[in-house]
C-alpha cells in the first residue's frame, strides 16, 4: 500500500517507512509527493542525482544517454517547482530577489550565447593579424615598424612600398630564409600541440559531430586545447603547410562555448542545453572564418548537429551575429571586409558559360573524391608508422612544402592572399604579376596548373599532421587556381573568335568573360566537394560576393559536385573520419535498407544481473571481469524474464557509497528489486528508504544483511521485438538517442543493441557489397615506403655523426618517451595530462555491453 503524502513538516511513522520500500518505479522518476517525503530527503535524494549526472559526464569515451538526460532534467525542473511552491507556501509571494534571480535564470542562455559570440569575434580578429604578420615574415619586414604586415606597412602607398623590405637582395639567402622560418613555425606549432594539448592536432569538425550527438571526449573542448589551438593555429599557417584556419575555427569556437558555459551552473549539469550552445558556437566559428553569419548557421545546421530545433537555431543565428559584428569592429583588415578574400562582382554572365560551370562543378567532385580517397591511405600509414614521430613529420613536411611552393607566385603567398587575387576583376589596376596581360596568359595557365597538382598533393600530406589544420582554405584555393585556369582559357577562346555565334550573347565593347567569377565559382565546387556539403557552400558564396547575380551559377555548380560527389564516394572528409577512427555515429543524412531485422545485429550473449541470490562479491567480480557500461536486470537466469536495467555507474557509485557508511560483507545478498522490509536490510544511499533505517543504527557486528539497489535500476528500459527492422532500431537511436536498446520476446531478454553493433553490422554490409582486393598491395607499398624512409633517416643519421638534433632527431628522441597515441584528431590528455587511446586498429569499444 502506498501512503499518503504529508503535509510539509509532518514526521513519518515506522509503518509507513516500511511501505515506502514496496515502491517499484523507477526511483530517479518518482516525485516527493508520490513518496511522501519531506523536503530533507528531497534535497538528498536531489543531490545523489547530481552526483551521478557528475560522474557520468566526466566517463571518457562513453555516450551520453539522451533518454535518461531527459529524465533527469525533468527531476531538476520538478524539484525548482517545488522550491518555487515551498516559498509561495511559507511568504505567499515572491520577493524582488527572488523575482531578479528568476529573470537571471530565464535569461542565462542569451548572457551565454553573447559572452560566447564576443569571445570568438575577439580571438578570431586577433588570429586573422597574427597570421598576416607571421606569414609576411618569410618574405620581408617593415622598415619602419616590425610587428607590422605588409599590408599594413604599405598602406596608403600608390606606387610601390620603400617600407616593406625583403630580407636580403641575394635571392637564395631570402629562399633559404623562406625555408627555416616555415620549418620553425612548424616545429613550435607541432610542439606546443604534442607537449600541451594533442586535442589541438587537426581540424576537430568530426570530433565536434561526434560530441554534439553526445559522445564523451574528455578535453577535447578544454581550456588548454582552446588556448594551444589558438597559439598553434597561426603558426601552422605562417608555416605554409597547405592547411587553413576555417576548418579549425570551429573546433576553438566550440571549445570556447564550452568553457564560458562551464561557468554557469544550468550547462554543468545540463547535457541538452550545452549542446545547444555547442551548436551555436560552431555556427559563429563558421560565421566569422568565411564572415558569413547566416551561412554559419546554416553550417551548422546540415553539417554539425543532429538535433537542430527552432531555440537553437535562434541563438545560434545571435551567436554568429554578435561575433560577426565584434570581428567587424575590429576591422583586422582594415578594409571593412570581414575576410581577406570578400569581393563584389557587379558583372552579369552569360548563359553559354553554364557548359564552363559543369566542368567546374565536375572537377569538384572529382576533387573530393580523389583527395579523401587518398588522404585515407595516407592516415593509415601515418598512423602505423608516423604516430612517433610528429614533430618531425610536420617540420620536414613544411620545409618539403617551402623548397616546392616558392618558385611559384600562386603557391609562395598565404592561400587567402592568393584567393583575394584570384577573385579580383582584372579591371580596376588589380593585377598580381601580370596575372591579366593578354600576352602572358599560356604562362598563367601552366603556373596555375602546376599551383592546382602540387597543391591537391601537399594538401593529402598535409592533412592530418599534428599540427592545426583545416582543409577548407586549402580546398577552396584548389578550386580557385583551376577555376581561374578555366577562365582565362575561356576568355582566351573568346578573344580568339570573337565573332563565333557561341559567344554571340556578348556584348561589344565591354569584357565578356571575367576569370575572377570562374575561380570563386571553382572555390565553391572544391569546398562542396571535400566536405558534401551544398546549401550552406551556396549561402556562404553568397554572402562573400554579395551578389544576386551569381547565385544560380553557384547553385549549378554545386549541385553538378554534389552529383558526382555522391557517385563517386559516400559522405564527405569528416563523416569518413569518423568512420576511420570509429566513433559510434550515426549520420542523421544515411538512408539505410537493409531488410533484416533487429535480431541480425543484436548482441544475444549479455551479461544480465539476477533480481536476488547475487552476493556482493559476486557483483565486484563481475565489474572486474568486463567494462560493460550497463546490465539487464531478469528475474532468474533460467527463465531471462526482464525487469529492468542498471548502469554501471549506478551501480558502481551505489556500492562504493554502501561501502564508505557502513561494515558489508562480502556475502551480503544483492537484491536489484523491492523486497519485503526486512530489519538488516541495507540501501545504497540514505535516500533510498526511510530515516527509520541509517547506517548509524546498524550494530557494527552485523553479520548476514542484504542490499536493496532497486532505487537505482531503470524499471523502464526501452526495449523492442526480434522483429522490429533494424531501420527503424537506427531512427531510434538517432531521433531519441538511447544508448542501449534491450531485445525482449514476451516479456523474455533475447539481446540487447547499441549504435556500436548497428555501425558493425552496416561496415559489414558494405565491405561484402564493395569488397576491397588491393589492401594486401597498399600495405606492401606502405612497407617499401617506410622502408625507404628509414633508409634516408639511417643515412642522415651516419652523416651527422656526433651532431644532435635535439627535438628533430630520428628514432630514438621520441621513441623511448611515452608520449600520447592518438587516432586522427582524437588524442585524449587535458591539458598537460598523458592519456593512451587505443590505436585505430584495436576498436574503442564505447558501447560496452
Amino acid at each position: 500500500m502506498t501512503s499518503q503524502p504529508h503535509p510539509p513538516g509532518a514526521r513519518r511513522t515506522p509503518s509507513v517507512a516500511s511501505s515506502i520500500r514496496t515502491l517499484t518505479r523507477r526511483w530517479s522518476a518518482l516525485s516527493g509527493a508520490e513518496e511522501g517525503r519531506n523536503a530533507s530527503l528531497e534535497v538528498t535524494e536531489q543531490e545523489i542525482v547530481e552526483e551521478i549526472d557528475e560522474i557520468k559526464r566526466y566517463e571518457d569515451f562513453t555516450t551520453i544517454d539522451w533518454v535518461q538526460d531527459a529524465a533527469r532534467t525533468q527531476l531538476r525542473r520538478k524539484a525548482r517547482r517545488q522550491e518555487q511552491s515551498g516559498i509561495l507556501q511559507r511568504y505567499g509571494r515572491y520577493g524582488w530577489r527572488r523575482r531578479l534571480w528568476d529573470a537571471y535564470d530565464a535569461g542565462q542562455a542569451w548572457i551565454v550565447v553573447t559572452l560566447v559570440g564576443i569571445a570568438i569575434g575577439l580571438n578570431a580578429a586577433f588570429l586573422s593579424i597574427v597570421t598576416e604578420w607571421l606569414s609576411d615574415m618569410k618574405l620581408g619586414y617593415c622598415s619602419t615598424a616590425f610587428y607590422l604586415n605588409e599590408s599594413f606597412c604599405c598602406w596608403g602607398a600608390e606606387s610601390g612600398c620603400p617600407e616593406w623590405k625583403e630580407w636580403s637582395r641575394f635571392w637564395p639567402f631570402n629562399y633559404t630564409l623562406y625555408i627555416a622560418f616555415a620549418m620553425l613555425f612548424a616545429f613550435t606549432a607541432s610542439r606546443l600541440v604534442k607537449s600541451f594539448a594533442p586535442y589541438a592536432a587537426g581540424s576537430g569538425i568530426s570530433e565536434i559531430k561526434c560530441i554534439i550527438a553526445g559522445f564523451v571526449m574528455k578535453g577535447f573542448l578544454g581550456s588548454w586545447t582552446l588556448l594551444i589551438k589558438s597559439i598553434g593555429l597561426p603558426l601552422a599557417i605562417a608555416s605554409g603547410l597547405s592547411v587553413g584556419k576555417e576548418g579549425p575555427s570551429v573546433h576553438y569556437a566550440v571549445c570556447t562555448g564550452n568553457v564560458i558555459s562551464r561557468l554557469f551552473e544550468k550547462y554543468r549539469k545540463d547535457a541538452a542545453k550545452t549542446r545547444e550552445i555547442l551548436s551555436a558556437s560552431a555556427a559563429a566559428g563558421v560565421a566569422v572564418a568565411f564572415g558569413s553569419p547566416i551561412g554559419g548557421v546554416v553550417f551548422s545546421l546540415e553539417e554539425m548537429s543532429n538535433y537542430f530545433p527552432l531555440k537553437t537555431m535562434w541563438r545560434s543565428y545571435f551567436c554568429a551575429l554578435v561575433a560577426t559584428a565584434v570581428l567587424a569592429a575590429m576591422n583586422p583588415f582594415r578594409t571593412g571586409q570581414l575576410v581577406m578574400f570578400q569581393v563584389r562582382y557587379d558583372r552579369s554572365w552569360h548563359f553559354f558559360e553554364i557548359i564552363f560551370y559543369i566542368i567546374i562543378g565536375i572537377f569538384g567532385g572529382l576533387y573530393g573524391a580523389f583527395v579523401i580517397k587518398w588522404h585515407l591511405r595516407v592516415q593509415t600509414f601515418r598512423k602505423k608508422y608516423l604516430s612517433k614521430y610528429p614533430i618531425l613529420e610536420a617540420t620536414i613536411l613544411a620545409g618539403a612544402t617551402a623548397i616546392v611552393c616558392y618558385p611559384n607566385m600562386f603557391l609562395r603567398i598565404d592561400m587567402t592572399e592568393s584567393m583575394e587575387i584570384l577573385f579580383l576583376e582584372c579591371e580596376g589596376g588589380h593585377d598580381y604579376d601580370r596575372l591579366c596581360d593578354a600576352d602572358n596568359r599560356w604562362k598563367m595557365i601552366a603556373s596555375l596548373s602546376f599551383a592546382t597538382i602540387v597543391r591537391i598533393f601537399f594538401v593529402i600530406l598535409s592533412y592530418g599532421c599534428k599540427v592545426p589544420a583545416g582543409i577548407f582554405v586549402p580546398s577552396m584555393a584548389i578550386g580557385a587556381t583551376f577555376g581561374r585556369m578555366v577562365g582565362i582559357f575561356v576568355q582566351a577562346i573568346h578573344e580568339s573568335f570573337p565573332n563565333s555565334q557561341f559567344f554571340a550573347a556578348c556584348a561589344p565593347d565591354v569584357p565578356c568573360i571575367t576569370p575572377g567569377t570562374y575561380a570563386f565559382l571553382g572555390a565553391g565546387a572544391a569546398l562542396s566537394g571535400i566536405m558534401h556539403i551544398t546549401v550552406s557552400v551556396v549561402v556562404i558564396m553568397f554572402e562573400l560576393t554579395g551578389a544576386l547575380t551569381y547565385i544560380l551559377p553557384t547553385m549549378i555548380v554545386v549541385g553538378v559536385t554534389k552529383a558526382i560527389s555522391d557517385r563517386m564516394s559516400k559522405g564527405g572528409i569528416a563523416d569518413r573520419m569518423i568512420a576511420f577512427n570509429g566513433f559510434p555515429f550515426l549520420d542523421n543524412k544515411e538512408d539505410h535498407s537493409f531488410g533484416v531485422p533487429v535480431s541480425a545485429a543484436m548482441t544475444t550473449k549479455a551479461s544480465c544481473l539476477p533480481a536476488s541470490g547475487l552476493d556482493l562479491s559476486d557483483v565486484h567480480q563481475l565489474l572486474h571481469d568486463n567494462r560493460f557500461q550497463g546490465y539487464p536486470i531478469v528475474d532468474d537466469l533460467s527463465s531471462r524474464t526482464l525487469l529492468g536495467y542498471i548502469g554501471r555507474t549506478e551501480l558502481v557509485y551505489a556500492i562504493n557509497r554502501i561501502q564508505r557508511e557502513a561494515k558489508i560483507a562480502k556475502n551480503a545478498k544483492c537484491y536489484f528489486t523491492p523486497t519485503n522490509p526486512r530489519n538488516n536490510t541495507v540501501g545504497p544511499s540514505p535516500s533510498t528508504s526511510a530515516p527509520a533505517v541509517t547506517f548509524d543504527t546498524m550494530p557494527a557486528t552485523a553479520g548476514q544483511m542484504t542490499i536493496d539497489f532497486s532505487r537505482f535500476i531503470d524499471a523502464t528500459p526501452l526495449s523492442v521485438h526480434p522483429r522490429l527492422p533494424l531501420e527503424t532500431v537506427m531512427e531510434l537511436f538517432k531521433k531519441m538517442g538511447p544508448r542501449v536498446i534491450l531485445i525482449e520476446h514476451r516479456g523474455k531478454l533475447t539481446g540487447l543493441v547499441t549504435v556500436k553493433d548497428c555501425l558493425k553490422y552496416q561496415f559489414k554490409v558494405e565491405a561484402q557489397e564493395h569488397p576491397k582486393d588491393d589492401d594486401a598491395a597498399f600495405e606492401e607499398s606502405h612497407e617499401r615506403i617506410w622502408q625507404f624512409i628509414s633508409r634516408v633517416g639511417g643515412w642522415f643519421g651516419s652523416k651527422r655523426a656526433n651532431l644532435r638534433w635535439g627535438a628533430l632527431r630520428l628514432g630514438d628522441t621520441y621513441a623511448g618517451r611515452t608520449s600520447p597515441t592518438r587516432t586522427e584528431d582524437s588524442s585524449s590528455p587535458r591539458g598537460r595530462e598523458e592519456t593512451r587511446i587505443p590505436p585505430h586498429d584495436v576498436e574503442v569499444e564505447l558501447e560496452n555491453r
